[in-house]
């Protein structure tokens, strides 16, 4: 069994990708996404890629998936009903929250607070305290504890989440109301917080071991019915979800603690683009993942994803790693609206999804959308995913027509043009978000573009930006199966140890982080990733003594090594990102807030496409001639099959180049070199083009 399967779900598509793990090799697939149940697209999209290949289902070896199940279940509101443990006193946590309103002063009036994954009414408080150097103030009432979750089951509670006070420094009182609840509420399964995120801050670390559970059933469910199918099926390998950080995680690891997968699907995305942009000899990027119902978004430095401490789906914030990705509600299926009030035209963040997609879908979808807007202008041809979509020319006209009309605009070329830099705008808002509001500036960043739709968008937002050049990779619309089915294990191991820099030394830190290598380096250990083969990173988040908020610091090995200076050079770092941040320093004393270590396996092998040279002359990969209307005027298009084209050859805009699973837009002062990697490398030809 020599094959690696990558299978990332999105809202419209589902990409395959399969890779021979000897020579790496690849082929790929896109099918239609089914939403009612997301196992049926991932077995139709393993049915395609494997008579593509000419490979039987017994010789796949692993099966690697990002999937939206966990996000999908907070955005759509259809978790467990879960039932929550506190310690006495603290049974509004949630619903206290913190004091934090989305939109400044007019948040207080129009923002609704949205409602807690766990009810009032299902949350109980237990007595007994911990305080928060681990000793117990007030032991465990075990029959309280009892009379509370009988008080559970009989609402009904179908996962149950434990987070009592001061819990990361000692967690006797936490597992012992788990076995308790293995007594009173039998098959419920338990999140407990001092598992889930053993740190402090009471409410962060009750909201993330809600979420755990809130995510857990359906999670479970979906991840061991896919498993049970892929195994019916004749898939012999074992079945791994991809992390929002961007690791492995076994289907077991995380069923146990799904909260880790909230971002799976963007994560393979940033993933892959970080092994393109290698090839082509670029280390600081934008990731710009543009797919049918929202476009992802994040920053790479050195090839080095910036990872987060918190995941945002919604208006859901937890604390768990994963990458610094921004989601924006701008996708290829994203609806142009004409509001009655304002006859002002909006795109967004409404999408038509799978079903009924885009009118030039044929499904039922009669609104216009991005894509639509995209036919309507010549940039997209007549079929998609290798011709297994056929799209509706006419149909999409009518529909952009329809907001022309409304609008008031002479033509439908005119509300179309308008589409597409509306969502640009939208995208571009995203992409200020993990750049220039993050003390980056884009200019100084290439920019990758990938997903079905990112190609087709990915020059505009580079003039728009200043990002150059524009990156688009081999097979764009499957880059996140890539990712997915070139990554590595990873798990992670936290701490709190509130300690002042004064009160610390660098031997004490040296400790901390060994003990949490230790411990992570022994769970993977487990997975069959042995000790010289694994890759570790440590980090510590650290504050000014008084601040209420930390910065993660990654930590470089080395200064271990010389622990009479190691503190001085986590403070030292912890000043340039503060700087950069907020562009001012504190004179007080550091204080150490929580320490982590993650350990990751290798990478697997995959053969890098070497394309052969050419003479940059991209006539032979020329099929034909098609009008597009670029800047309120219709210009001819040289339309290339890039599957023809070779290192070396360069395609001048304006340009449509093809592709299977995607559509790349070259515009008119900008030209598209063919790397030797496969890779297109989009530039300006002109210095009005350059501007961002």
């Amino acid at each position: 069994m020599t094959y690696r399967l990558g299978v990332d779900v999105g809202g419209t598509f589902t990409d395959v990708l399969l890779v021979d793990s000897d020579s790496g090799d690849t082929w790929r697939a896109k099918t239609a996404s089914t939403p009612e149940d997301q196992s049926t697209g991932v077995l139709h999209g393993i049915d395609l890629v494997c008579a593509k290949a000419g490979v039987d289902r017994a010789d796949i070896g692993s099966v690697l998936h990002g999937t939206t199940v966990a996000t999908n279940a907070i955005l759509e509101g259809k978790g467990a009903v879960v039932g929550l443990v506190t310690t006495q006193g603290f049974r509004q946590v949630l619903q206290i929250a913190r004091s934090f309103v989305p939109g400044g002063l007019a948040g207080w009036i129009i923002w609704p607070k949205p409602e807690p994954l766990a009810a009032l009414e299902n949350t109980v408080e237990v007595p007994g305290r911990m305080a928060s150097d681990g000793t117990e103030v007030h032991p465990l009432d075990e029959e309280a504890v009892r009379a509370a979750l009988r008080t559970l089951r009989d609402r009904g509670v179908e996962a149950l989440a434990v987070s009592l006070i001061n819990s990361f420094a000692d967690d006797t009182h936490e597992r012992r109301v788990a076995a308790l609840a293995a007594e009173e509420l039998p098959g419920v399964p338990v999140s407990l917080s001092s598992q889930v995120l053993p740190e402090m801050r009471e409410y962060e670390r009750t909201v993330t071991t809600v979420a755990n559970g809130y995510v857990q059933p359906q999670v479970a469910r979906y991840v061991r019915t896919l498993s049970e199918q892929l195994k019916a099926s004749g898939v012999a390998g074992e079945l791994a979800v991809l992390r929002s950080d961007g690791g492995l995680s076994a289907a077991e690891v995380a069923v146990a603690d799904p909260v880790t997968l909230l971002l799976s699907g963007p994560a393979g995305g940033v993933t892959g683009a970080v092994w393109v942009a290698q090839q082509c000899g670029v280390r600081d990027l934008l990731t710009f993942d543009m797919g049918g119902t929202s476009t992802d978004v994040a920053l790479v430095q050195d090839l080095v994803p910036r990872i987060g401490r918190e995941t945002k789906v919604g208006d859901l914030t937890v604390r768990a790693s994963s990458v610094d990705v921004r989601t924006v509600g701008a996708g290829g299926g994203s609806i142009a609206h004409v509001p009655e009030l304002t006859k002002a035209l909006r795109v967004g963040p409404q999408s038509a999804g799978a079903v009924p997609g885009p009118a030039a879908y044929g499904k039922g979808g009669t609104e216009a959308t991005v894509t639509d807007a995209n036919i309507v202008l010549g940039y997209l041809p007549a079929t998609l995913a290798g011709g297994e979509i056929t799209l509706d020319v006419e149909a999409s006209r009518r529909a952009v027509q329809a907001v022309a009309d409304a609008v008031g605009l002479p033509s439908a070329e005119a509300a179309a043009a308008g589409i597409i830099d509306i969502v640009n705008e939208n995208m571009l808002g995203g992409l200020r978000l993990v750049s220039v509001q993050q003390g980056f500036d884009p200019r100084d960043f290439a920019l990758t573009a990938f997903g079905g739709a990112g190609p087709l968008h990915a020059n505009a937002l580079g003039r728009l930006t200043g990002a150059w050049p524009v990156v688009v990779p081999p097979s764009p619309g499957v880059l996140c199966a890539l990712g997915d089915a070139t990554t590595s294990v990873r798990d992670e191991s936290a701490r709190t140890c509130l300690r002042r820099f004064a009160d610390l030394d660098g031997a004490e830190l040296v400790r901390i982080l060994g003990e949490l290598r230790a411990a992570t380096a022994a769970r993977i250990a487990d997975q069959g990733i042995g000790e010289a083969e694994q890759e570790v990173r440590l980090e510590v988040d650290v504050r000014f003594f008084g601040q209420g908020f930390d910065i993660p610091v990654t930590v470089d090995p080395a200064w271990l090594e010389h622990p009479d200076t190691a503190l001085e050079r986590v403070a030292a770092a912890f000043d340039d990102a503060h700087q950069r941040l907020f562009s001012f320093l504190v004179p007080a004393d550091h204080e150490l807030v929580n320490a982590r270590a993650t350990v990751s396996g290798p990478r697997p092998h995959v053969q890098p496409t070497v394309l052969p040279d050419g003479d940059g002359d991209p006539s032979a990969a020329r099929t034909t001639t098609s009008p597009v209307y670029v800047d309120g005027a219709f210009a001819d298009a040289g339309i290339y099959d890039r599957a023809l084209l070779r290192a070396g050859d360069v395609v001048t805009g304006p340009a449509v180049i093809t592709e299977m699973d995607s559509t790349t837009l070259v515009l008119p002062g900008h030209q598209a070199l063919t790397h030797a990697s496969g890779s297109l490398l989009i530039t300006p030809t002109d210095a009005t083009a350059q501007e961002g």
